[in-house]
């Protein structure tokens, strides 16, 4: 017999730091070092220049909430989105973002991981999502694009390309070398 009580989204604003609520429970998420931030704060901080110029949504950074209703998954928290629903001033976002960011972090790696992965990318594309990025900062394929429509045809992005995010953030590129600008300062990457 389970006794366990399920976590609520009371608890979820109650968490000191990152987390979901999946499947009931509080998943905490560790901070991330130096590379992840640094890819996560370029990609905001280009999603922030496409929102001033061309609008149609808003750019958040990472530990934002969104809370959505799946029989499995009750809030997302990635690490960079692009949401076009209304604001909901100090609470969590309602719904899910239209583009949603997950930059790999030390253990984000390994089998058990890559089905992690694969399936918090099926919560997102049932949640409404339509542009999920998997950003392996390890990897000659630095920038997998995942869309609602071909969820198992990622289209692949390396360095000298322009990634993409349609048709979430229509028009919006940015190079993916710009991700390694400071990583590694003494290639010029």
């Amino acid at each position: 017999m389970n006794t366990k009580t399920r976590a609520t989204v009371a608890d979820l604003y109650a968490v000191e730091g990152k987390a979901e609520l999946v499947d009931g429970e509080l998943v905490p998420m560790c901070a991330t070092g130096f590379a992840p931030a640094y890819a996560a704060g370029r990609i905001f901080g280009s999603l922030q220049r496409y929102e001033d110029e061309i609008g149609g949504g808003v750019a958040l950074p990472d530990n934002t909430g969104f809370l959505v209703d799946l029989p499995r998954r009750q809030s997302f928290s990635p690490d960079v989105a692009f949401y076009t629903g209304p604001a909901t001033g100090m609470k969590f976002l309602n719904g899910a973002p239209v583009f949603a960011v997950e930059v790999r972090s030390d253990g984000d790696y390994g089998p058990a991981a890559e089905r992690a992965l694969a399936a918090k990318r099926a919560d997102y594309f049932a949640a409404g999502t339509a542009v999920v990025w998997d950003v392996d900062l390890l990897s000659p394929v630095v920038v997998r694009v995942y869309r609602a429509a071909t969820p198992d045809a990622p289209v692949i992005y390396r360095r000298g390309e322009q990634a993409d995010a349609e048709p979430a953030v229509p028009g919006w590129t940015m190079p993916v070398a710009s991700l390694f600008r400071r990583i590694n300062p003494t290639t010029g990457d």
